[in-house]
This record gives structure tokens, sequence and C-alpha cells, in this order.
């Protein structure tokens, strides 16, 4: 088998807003502190920027989910190793994806058992839950991983172990926290149940698992940010349901600009932040500030004009 000749080791894997996609050595990024300028982590063109980056092994298998709701699988020796700086490979050239699909997730998987599922959420504030046996026998075509609304996008997809808490975070600084177990499992071409209700011109831009360990970073468009503990989204009459409203997670001014991203960061972690422009700086996610749900946080990225 090809795969034993390949040497199991833990990459930097990048995917571009415009489906490119390389592999990276980690040792290819060193660390720096908060507030620098930070290194190119790609060259992109103009238009293009990174989208997600992540860690995964060479023998993982990789699930691409689409923002039609589809899913496609690769190995990730499959994806071809590339420099720093360099674009990568366009994932037409590796997947049979259509032409208006764009990758919208990437889940390393090693394992595809029925006591794991992968959730689904929906930019319009929809969630799902599939069991992970449902993704194990994948053609090269792809299958239908959630039907979605015509004007609806998958936004963020995570496995989970059927017992975990899922966080939700909107464009406008709103966040719900609630149990998994409010969600049931469903098919394949189910379409799913609302996670959080939206105000008007607001929509989802997060979808995390929470680990009762870590906290919660919240990053906006002009480089500002915090770390909130997870208990201040837990209200006086106790736990949110799916399908709420939601807590006022981030104070949006028109210093910080919306909310872009939420991850969930424990001290020990590093956190790799991107601009539009291309630029990479990671730095100790200690060394991003505390503070509470209505807080507008600190600069973490110095941007230059026009960058977000």
């Amino acid at each position: 088998d090809v795969e034993d000749l390949i040497e199991e080791e833990t990459c930097v894997f990048t995917l571009s807003n415009l489906n490119y996609v390389k592999r990276t050595p980690l040792d290819t990024y060193k660390s720096q502190n908060r507030g620098g300028r930070g290194i190119i982590g790609m060259q992109t063109r103009e238009e293009d920027f990174v989208k997600d980056l992540f860690l995964a092994s060479t023998h993982d298998t990789l699930l691409f989910f689409t923002s039609r709701g589809k899913v496609y699988r690769m190995k990730g020796y499959e994806i071809p190793e590339a420099g720093r700086t360099a674009r990568g490979v366009a994932i037409v050239n590796l997947l049979e994806i259509d032409a208006d699909e764009k990758i919208m997730a990437v889940i390393p998987a090693n394992e595809f058992r029925e006591d794991q599922y992968l959730v689904m959420v929906t930019k319009q504030g929809l969630i799902k839950k599939t069991d992970m046996t449902s993704f194990a026998n994948i053609r090269k075509s792809g299958l239908i991983a959630l039907n979605l609304r015509e004007e609806d996008d998958l936004i963020s997809v995570m496995t989970t172990d059927g017992r975990d808490e899922i966080f939700v975070a909107t464009r406008s600084g709103m966040g719900i926290k609630f149990s998994e177990e409010d969600v049931r499992p469903m098919g394949r071409t189910a379409t799913g149940v609302k996670a959080i209700t939206l105000k008007e011109d607001d929509y989802v831009v997060s979808a995390v698992k929470i680990d009762p360990e870590g906290q919660l970073l919240n990053v906006t468009e002009n480089g500002y940010g915090k770390r909130t503990d997870m208990d201040e989204y837990i209200r006086a009459d106790g736990p949110q349901k799916r399908g709420g409203f939601g807590l006022k997670g981030y104070n949006i001014t028109e210093k910080t600009g919306p909310v872009v991203g939420v991850k969930v960061v424990s001290d020990g972690d590093d956190v790799l932040v991107i601009n539009d422009a291309g630029v990479i700086i990671r730095m100790a996610a200690a060394g991003i500030s505390t503070y509470g749900r209505t807080a507008q946080g600190v600069k973490i990225m110095n941007l230059e004009e026009g960058v977000k």
C-alpha cells in the first residue's frame, strides 16, 4: 500500500478562499508576540485570502464540505506539499466539485464510528447532526451531507461525541451556547433545526465545540480580539436552549468592526491570525487578555489601511 511508504507527519494544511489548498511542514512557522506584523503565510492573488488553516497528519482522511452541502474525501498526503509562500494547487484539480461550489470546512478523520457525530451549522442559523458512519463510504463524485435552503450556506462542521456543548457566534457579536443533546441525529439528506434566532441583517460567522477547560477567543474585522470564560454564557435562569437569540458576546464598535471568527483556546495553545493581504501572525493564546462578554477587547494584530 502506497500509504505505508509515506512518512506520517503533522502538517499545516492551508485552504484559500478561491479554493487553493496546500500542506506545509509545521516547523515552517515560528512563534511571535502579540501585536506584531507577522510573516507571509501564502502569496495570494489580490482577491484571494486564506480561509482555513488546520493541523492534521499526512495519514488522516480529510473530509471536504462545500458551501452547497456536499462532502468529498482525500488522504492528507494526496494534497501536494508546498512552501510557506506558495499558493498551492486548485482544489478542482484534486476533487470533482462544481464550478460554483466552495470548500467551507475540512475535517480530519481517522475513524468512522457510530458514537461519533458530524455537526453542521449554516449561515442562517440552522444546525444538523449526523452520525459519522454515514460518511465512511464517499464516492469520488461526493455525497450530499446536508440539504440547504436556497439562500443558505454551510459555515461550520465539527466532530462530536453526542454529549458536547456547541457555541454559535454571529457577525453582530451575539452568541448562544447549548447542549448538543438538544439536536437529535438526522439522516444525511435532512435540512436540520434552528440553532439560533437571528436579528435582521445578522448571520452566523462561527460555530465551535466547547471545551470546559478552554476559553472563547473572539476576533474582529479590524484586528481586535479577547478571550472570554465559557461560564459567562450561562443565563441567571440556567443554561440556554438551542433556537434562542443568545447573549451579547462582543461589544461591536466602529473601531473593532464586526466579529469574523470565534475559536476555543487554552492557555497552552498558539493562535494563527491571518488578514486578507495574506499576512499571518502566530501568538500565544495566553498573551490575549481575558474580558467579559460585553467588552470590546484589545488590538491583537496591526492592520494597514483597508486591510481586514
